[in-house]
């Protein structure tokens, strides 16, 4: 099989969206020190981080929309592990909307139809024009609440964003959340190498979160496997 990370790198103080806590990576114990505590014994260093459940590469819980939806905690395993497809949008202008007619076109382009039961990822260029600057915090493109409901009506589970939101930011990127609720979905916001998927075709996405007790999101490894 081949392999394709799709995940932003974790390290102190990554760009996180605005308002939300820094992610705060340090050393827990050096190597020097749990030697000496051990008795110079052996020597086992460890850090510690702190960070927003929606921190770098990570899926929304249905919680973060509304007090009726899951925990991540709760979210379905079985919709971590689904087929997905890239779709180029790359020729999107920063912070306008996308819409149907965008993505049936990017669809037919792609020449593989939106798998049911599966994830859609959108390659916009956007993390790869602006990361890290400030810009990757402003200047997305997304889709609207009629993309949403595009994509809901061809049976996805969630869709996914090389950005810190789905939609554009404003009103747009909240209705846009609203609606997931809405429908039954979600999305993963700020992947990373999506360029790499576009015209290989239909593959597994994996993105398994934490258990973390009620939580709104969790970060995620987030792959995509094409069988050799």
């Amino acid at each position: 099989m081949k392999i394709v990370d799709l995940s932003r790198e974790l390290y102190h103080r990554t760009p996180s969206y605005p308002g939300h806590p820094p992610i705060i990576h340090g050393i827990w114990k050096t190597h020097e020190e749990s030697f000496a505590d051990s008795g110079n014994v052996y020597g086992l260093s460890s850090m510690f981080i702190s960070m927003a459940d929606h921190g770098g590469t990570h899926i929304d819980a249905p919680r973060h929309f509304g007090k009726s939806g899951q925990p991540i905690n709760e979210y379905p395993l079985e919709n971590c592990i689904v087929p997905g497809i890239c779709l180029d949008l790359r020729h999107i202008a920063p912070r306008a909307e996308i819409g149907p007619n965008e993505l049936e076109a990017a669809v037919n382009k792609a020449g593989v139809p939106v798998p049911k039961g599966g994830t859609v990822l959108l390659c916009t260029g956007h993390h790869e024009r602006t990361f890290p600057r400030k810009e990757y915090a402003t200047d997305n493109s997304g889709v609207n609440v009629a993309a949403t409901e595009w994509l809901a009506g061809r049976g996805v589970v969630h869709f996914g964003i090389d950005s810190m939101r789905p939609g554009p930011d404003g009103k747009v990127n909240l209705l846009v959340h609203k609606a997931c609720l809405d429908l039954d979905i979600t999305h993963i916001e700020s992947l990373c190498n999506l360029e790499a998927l576009l015209g290989r075709g239909r593959f597994t996405f994996i993105g398994l979160p934490l258990k973390w007790r009620d939580g709104t999101a969790s970060p995620i490894r987030a792959v995509a496997v094409f069988d050799m």
